[in-house]
């Protein structure tokens, strides 16, 4: 129960936090950046559930590779839930472009965990 409270509960708060954001019917600012910054935050709020994913599934003993690979599906899936969830919000529409930036977000972090671990990963593969 402590690692379930320790390492998947942020992941599952974060994913309802995503949640709760997109039942807002409108979230545009009066800012004339409006468009850049919610994509930015579109990408932002995946690269941390992708984080959240796989600092839980790091946990699991399973291989980087599979720790990696499973928490950018696991963010993607749930990028394209979120997006179909937001077609049942009033003056929201889901978006497979969104989905794209979701997973931009999803894959940088992905990406910058591969880089920051691949002289590990290097002398895994050697031994």
């Amino acid at each position: 129960m402590k690692k379930f409270l320790k390492y998947w509960l942020p992941a599952v708060v974060w994913a309802g936090v995503i949640f709760m954001l997109s039942a807002i019917p409108n979230l545009k600012t009066d800012s004339e950046q409006d468009f850049l910054l919610r994509k930015i935050a579109h990408m932002v709020e995946f690269g941390i559930l992708t984080w959240l994913f796989f600092r839980a599934l790091n946990q699991e003993k399973i291989s980087f590779r599979k720790t990696l690979i499973f928490s950018f599906i696991f963010a993607l899936f749930y990028a394209c839930s979120d997006e179909f969830h937001q077609l049942f919000v009033r003056n929201r529409h889901g978006s497979l472009a969104d989905v794209g930036i979701d997973a931009m977000g999803i894959f940088i972090f992905c990406l910058m965990c591969y880089i920051k671990n691949r002289k590990v990963i290097i002398r895994h593969w050697n031994n």
